[in-house]
């Protein structure tokens, strides 16, 4: 099982997104759908696969803190 941590783009350059996730960024292929910059994303093998709504990513966060992770 693997765990999917959302990040956010910060740049796009025709189908390459840079990817913050707080401690390191990365790039990633975006294929198929509508992403800018500040949107929240899960990458699986370095392509762009969803968009994560603000919300569940505030709760995500709350969850990682509280584990003292």
């Amino acid at each position: 099982m693997c765990l999917a941590i959302p990040g956010k783009i910060i740049h796009i350059e025709k189908d390459i997104a840079t990817i913050d996730y707080g401690s390191e960024k990365r790039q990633a292929k975006i294929i198929v759908g509508d992403f800018k910059p500040g949107d929240f994303v899960i990458v699986q093998g370095k392509i762009v696969i969803e968009k994560v709504p603000v919300e569940q990513v505030k709760g995500w966060l709350d969850v990682v803190r509280q584990s003292g992770a």
